[in-house]
């Protein structure tokens, strides 16, 4: 006897179901690692900035910087205030991480201490590493504007990168160590293609919401430093 059961909703189940997967990053397949190659990205050139009281600013555009390196891009990150305390050292885990890791690389303007908190240091020298770290941003988007197309991986940062991070940057504004003006310029003046993550400050850089496409607050809802725990290695730096 011949089989007239109807498959036909079974068949457009599953050729749905591969259209539906076709359309994800992954298309349905398990990731598997593949060798870092330089290459160009398609869809960057947008502005970023991450904000807010909340621990992860730091964290998250890290955490960019190295799967956009993990692509084959160039990213180079520009750290502001970070000069550590005393209960800080002066290795921090992620440079150990970059330095091992094709594509990615850093550079620290900060200055021992943190400004306007009364901890030892100088705040003329706070604000004097500030406005050259400024003026090193300049220099970074501008060598950005003749990027076109793939980077040498261990290339240095001033033949142009493709992901510019200036972590602690604003910050930097919220203390007074350099203006707003001065971020929109930098911002305004960044070439198309060039991806810029702005970090810090826990004031809303209400200034810049014309200029980014990615606004994210961080927003505290409970920390373990409000019960006297202090930064701790691995996870604060």
């Amino acid at each position: 006897m011949t089989d007239t059961t109807d498959t036909t909703d079974d068949e457009h189940t599953d050729a749905s179901t591969d259209d539906q997967l076709a359309q994800t990053p992954g298309k349905g397949r398990t990731p598997t690692p593949t060798r870092i190659e330089p290459a160009a990205p398609e869809a960057f050139g947008l502005v970023q900035a991450w904000w807010g009281g909340g621990k992860g600013k730091t964290t998250a555009a890290l955490g960019m910087g190295f799967r956009a390196a993990g692509h084959g891009y160039r990213v180079h990150m520009l750290q502001f205030m970070k000069g550590g305390a005393s209960s800080v050292e002066d290795v921090r885990g992620e440079y150990n991480a970059i330095e091992h890791f094709p594509g990615f690389s850093y550079e620290n303007t900060g200055h021992y201490g943190w400004h306007g908190l009364m901890d030892g240091s100088d705040d003329d020298e706070h604000a004097a590493k500030a406005r050259g770290g400024l003026r090193r941003a300049r220099e970074l988007v501008e060598a950005a504007a003749d990027v076109d197309g793939p980077l040498p991986l261990d290339g240095p940062a001033d033949d142009g990168v493709h992901m510019l991070i200036l972590d602690e940057a604003l910050y930097a504004v919220d203390q007074g160590l350099i203006d707003e003006s001065d971020v929109i310029d930098l911002v305004t003046s960044k070439p198309d293609d060039l991806e810029l993550v702005l970090t810090g400050s826990h004031a809303k850089p209400d200034y810049l919401y014309e200029h980014a496409d990615l606004v994210t607050k961080v927003q505290k809802e409970k920390h373990p430093i409000d019960a006297g725990q202090r930064a701790r290695k691995g996870t604060e730096y």
